[in-house]
């Protein structure tokens, strides 16, 4: 029992890193990858870096999408598109 003991600190610290740490970063992977892959044509989003705009073209081959914006369209890679602000943008704002 004291050979355990002296471990039962480390495997303690592990398991507790291992819930608040890594569990949730990859349940954070997972939700973005869902995310990516429900993309469709006309959706509004906003990427990573602030841009605003519409999704016109998804390719399926390089992982891109064509976004129309007010200055023309960009072709982005899914993975620049932010799940947090493009949820903002897609509820609706409540009524005065």
């Amino acid at each position: 029992m004291g050979d355990i003991g002296q471990f039962l600190p480390m495997i303690l610290i592990f398991v507790v890193a291992y819930f608040f740490m890594i569990r949730p970063q990859m349940k954070r992977q997972k939700d973005e990858k869902k995310f990516s892959a429900a993309l469709k044509k006309g959706d509004k989003i906003i990427t990573k870096s602030g841009l605003h705009g519409k999704i016109v073209d998804i390719n399926d081959k390089d992982l891109s999408c064509i976004i129309e914006t007010m200055a023309g369209r960009l072709k982005f890679d899914r993975s620049a598109i932010s799940m947090e602000m493009s949820k903002k943008l897609a509820v609706p704002a409540k009524a005065k």
